[in-house]
């Protein structure tokens, strides 16, 4: 309490008189203190303090000199106080952007208030001089200074970053934003020669992946401060943020990203990256990259390859021949199974894909259902009747007499790569007369549909798509058992009397 109330006569004294102005050494020494309260105290009275002389104009604007050639130049007594004053304001920033960087969130939190209160400030009340009109007065360095506080390179910051967040809801702030964050990119992994930095690449996805851009002009109605001249800055243009948000992501996406960041990454692209970007063919390296790496990263690849090949035209050589070779164990059991299934029913919709490929991956899905879970069969299996009802010169597979009974007779080879050399086509479906003896009822119910005649309206998988093994259990649990005689006759007493008759045992006079 004593050292707020000692701060707060120093800010009385140097707001009241210029002659007290000395006494700003002692709230910036505090400032950079080691005490957590001390420095909380001094980073809220500097806060009120050049806040107010922000307002007040008491600080110099324009190019400012050096603090020991303002003494020796012919200044006014008015330039030379304002001048000082700016550098005690400019060390103040430089104390609350090593902040940001403290080991208590309080302190990083307020001091990354403060420096936004003073970037609010400055678009106000700017120091840039203005010498012509159209000149940009927005306080583009103080916020890369906040910028690069949100982007440490070794330490998560993804708290202080979620505390920023509603600074983004302002237009321009955002605008800049994204401008600061493209140059911190270039600058950071220049120095470390494109090898990858984790933690940086994380604070740099968590600040700019929430990012909402606006669908339309008319949409950017919240600015933080807006100039006389707003109207014809770039600022205010929405083809403007959409080439420095398309650049911003194109050159994050260029350097060689953790597996786990490239996953995020991939999820969101295609509803939060794509359709803000003026040429989102300008992705087609990154996904077609990603596409060929395999596993999971290759399924999340799909949504957005979707999207510029039915939307942009993209011609990706040997398409379906990739896809395939996505057909594992494992892509009954991952997390995205539920959109590669998806993406997978669009892919084969088309009724002129040849009857070899739609086979293969008719085989390769029902081979690999063997040892699916019940949950994912449920889905595949309405999902390949759906195949047959598109393309019914598949339907040889079910109706071929005296085909292949088991694995050793199947003329199909899994693991050929190509879908025009497994020879799918000569092989038959005895995988899903198999499961029509699987352990669980719903399974064994679902594979029957094949001995009957398929009709002609598909089944609608999009329900089975998200299908849990618990939604499977709880589906059994809450069945309501029907009643089971267990005898013919009913017992007539509380005990049963044992006899032996004839050297045989009865028991209520049926023999045991």
């Amino acid at each position: 309490m004593a050292r707020a109330a000692a701060l707060a006569c120093c800010l009385e004294a140097v707001l009241e008189s210029r002659g007290n102005a000395n006494r700003v050494f002692e709230i910036l020494e505090l400032l950079a203190g080691q005490e957590e309260e001390e420095v909380l105290c001094a980073a809220r009275t500097c806060s009120r303090l050049f806040g107010a002389l922000l307002e007040r104009g008491e600080l110099f604007v324009g190019p400012l000199p050096a603090e020991k050639d303002s003494l020796a130049e012919n200044y006014s007594a008015e330039d030379k106080y304002k001048i000082w004053m700016r550098h005690r304001y400019n060390e103040c920033v430089d104390c609350l952007a090593e902040l940001m960087g403290h080991h208590v969130f309080q302190v990083k939190e307020v001091s990354l208030c403060t420096l936004m209160k003073f970037v609010e400030l400055e678009a106000r009340y700017p120091l840039i001089k203005v010498e012509w009109k159209g000149t940009l007065t927005f306080p583009r360095e103080l916020l890369k200074v906040v910028v690069d506080g949100l982007l440490p390179l070794n330490e998560d910051a993804s708290l202080l970053i979620s505390r920023f967040q509603e600074y983004m809801e302002y237009d321009d702030i955002r605008y800049f934003v994204i401008k600061a964050v493209t140059e911190s990119i270039g600058q950071v992994m220049q120095k470390t020669k494109e090898r990858p930095l984790p933690f940086y690449q994380q604070n740099v996805f968590s600040l700019i992946s929430p990012i909402n851009m606006p669908n339309k002009e008319s949409d950017m109605v919240k600015f933080m401060v807006k100039q006389d001249n707003w109207e014809e800055l770039k600022v205010s243009k929405l083809q403007a943020h959409k080439q420095a948000f398309e650049k911003m992501w194109l050159i994050f996406l260029k350097h060689k990203l953790p597996t786990g960041l490239y996953k995020k990454v991939l999820v969101i692209l295609h509803d939060s990256i794509l359709p803000y970007m003026n040429e989102p063919t300008l992705m087609i390296d990154f996904l077609t990259a990603a596409y060929g790496i395999g596993g999971a990263i290759s399924l999340l690849a799909l949504n957005g390859l979707f999207i510029l090949i039915h939307q942009h035209n993209l011609e990706y050589p040997d398409f379906y021949k990739k896809l395939y070779s996505l057909l594992d164990p494992s892509i009954y059991h991952v997390k995205y199974r539920a959109r590669f299934f998806h993406l997978a029913d669009l892919f084969l919709s088309s009724s002129h894909l040849p009857a070899y490929l739609v086979a293969a991956f008719i085989k390769r899905l029902s081979r690999l259902a063997l040892t699916a879970p019940p949950e994912a069969l449920l889905m595949v299996i309405p999902f390949i009747c759906n195949l047959f009802r598109r393309h019914p010169a598949c339907k040889v597979l079910v109706h071929r007499p005296n085909g292949p009974e088991d694995m050793s007779e199947d003329p199909y080879i899994m693991e050929e790569e190509s879908p025009s050399e497994s020879r799918a086509l000569e092989s038959s479906l005895w995988e899903i007369r198999c499961l029509q003896n699987h352990y669980h009822p719903d399974v064994a119910k679902a594979a029957a549909v094949l001995n009957q005649s398929l009709s002609e309206i598909e089944d609608d998988i999009s329900g089975l798509l998200e299908l849990s093994a618990y939604e499977l259990f709880d589906k059994e649990v809450k069945k309501k058992a029907a009643d089971v005689p267990l005898e013919f006759e009913q017992i007539r007493g509380m005990c049963t009397k044992l006899t032996r008759c004839a050297g045989q045992f009865c028991l209520g006079g049926i023999s045991v």
